[in-house]
């Protein structure tokens, strides 16, 4: 059974300390133009994992992902004007 995740963004001074991370959670993305890491871990420490990254002098700042609170189904409007015309059968 999948356990529930939530993605941590981490922005860095520099990507040298990358591979400390990796004790935090499963690295999915690390950008070297922008100098951040996606990292995922489990929900119920994502609190304590956030505030133990942003204790360290290499990162600049750490926040959540939303992703997991986000509503992913998505509803369609239908154009009264289009609903009119299928109904004739034009």
């Amino acid at each position: 059974m999948m356990d529930k995740r939530q993605g941590i963004i981490v922005y860095m001074h520099s990507l040298k300390h990358v591979k400390m991370l990796r004790k935090f959670g499963n690295i999915h993305y690390v950008s070297k133009k922008m100098k951040y890491v996606v990292l995922y871990c489990d929900m119920e420490i994502h609190q304590q994992t956030l505030e133990k990254i942003s204790s360290y002098s290499f990162v600049k700042q750490a926040e959540p992902s939303y992703k997991p609170f986000l509503k992913l189904e998505f509803e369609s409007k239908i154009d009264k004007a289009k609903e009119y015309d299928y109904k004739i059968g034009l």
